[in-house]
């Protein structure tokens, strides 16, 4: 065999499967890395430069400065939970997926494989979309070890609920189905365009269950320094439901559930 070197890890076989999800949008850059600055842009237009002029300052911050780490960070979450749920939909659909399990690759490995591309994939996003906010606000990064953290959080999380999504789906209409009824809508309702403080009860209370919610408030504070929880129970917060995600993720691609043919 040989592929099994510096331990039990197929370090061969693990940098393939990398290399085939960073491939699989880098491709078609322009769908995946353009298109979200794009989509970025257009928000940016529609509630800062429309809706916003009359709404002055957002926990002190003028409204174009609270509105960018949120869009930001939205953008990082579909394209993380876009990359792990196509690749594995499309290749169950095309009746492909068999080339991905055949080879001596452990559920560890297979899980590392994919989310390298959420990770990869996420960080292209956060850096275009950084440079542009910052261009456009005029205002730097104040926290930025605390942006990269929220930001990988960001790509774990949402590239293993990616994982779980593309299992469970058998044909794209139901990947459609749970981006339109779950992913987005929590990205939308987690504070990316308004701040939680403002939200009447129960409301301002349900939306500190929602883990896309310190995502989105962590990210705030990486790039401004405000935020309307504390940033490192956020970041625990994130890292427990990261680690529950994943250890499903993992189970999941162990047993083989609704994965093998």
């Amino acid at each position: 065999m040989g592929v099994r070197r510096f331990g039990r890890v197929n370090w061969l076989g693990l940098r393939t499967l990398a290399v085939r999800e960073v491939m699989r949008f880098t491709a078609v850059w322009q769908q995946t890395i353009f298109a979200p600055l794009m989509t970025a842009a257009l928000f940016v237009l529609v509630f800062a430069l429309a809706l916003g002029q009359g709404r002055g300052e957002v926990m002190g911050l003028p409204y174009l400065v609270f509105l960018g780490p949120g869009i930001l960070m939205m953008t990082v979450i579909q394209n993380s939970f876009a990359n792990t749920s196509s690749s594995i939909t499309a290749a169950k659909v095309q009746g492909n997926i068999v080339d991905t399990l055949m080879p001596p690759l452990s559920a560890g490995e297979l899980l590392a494989g994919y989310l390298a591309g959420s990770v990869v994939r996420a960080g292209l996003v956060a850096l275009v979309i950084g440079t542009g906010m910052v261009l456009v606000t005029g205002v730097g990064i104040v926290h930025p070890l605390w942006t990269l953290a929220f930001v990988l959080m960001a790509a774990l999380l949402l590239g293993g609920l990616g994982i779980l999504a593309g299992i469970m789906a058998q044909k794209f209409d139901q990947m459609a189905a749970i981006t339109n009824f779950i992913i987005t809508p929590l990205s939308f309702l987690s504070g990316t365009f308004y701040s939680v403080q403002n939200l009447p009860a129960p409301f301002d209370t349900l939306s500190h269950w929602n883990p896309i919610f310190y995502l989105i408030d962590g990210a705030r504070y990486g790039v401004t320094g405000v935020s309307d929880a504390p940033p490192l129970r956020g970041l625990v917060i994130c890292a427990a439901v990261v680690a529950l995600v994943l250890f499903i993720a993992w189970r999941w691609l162990k047993t083989g559930y609704r994965m093998k043919p």
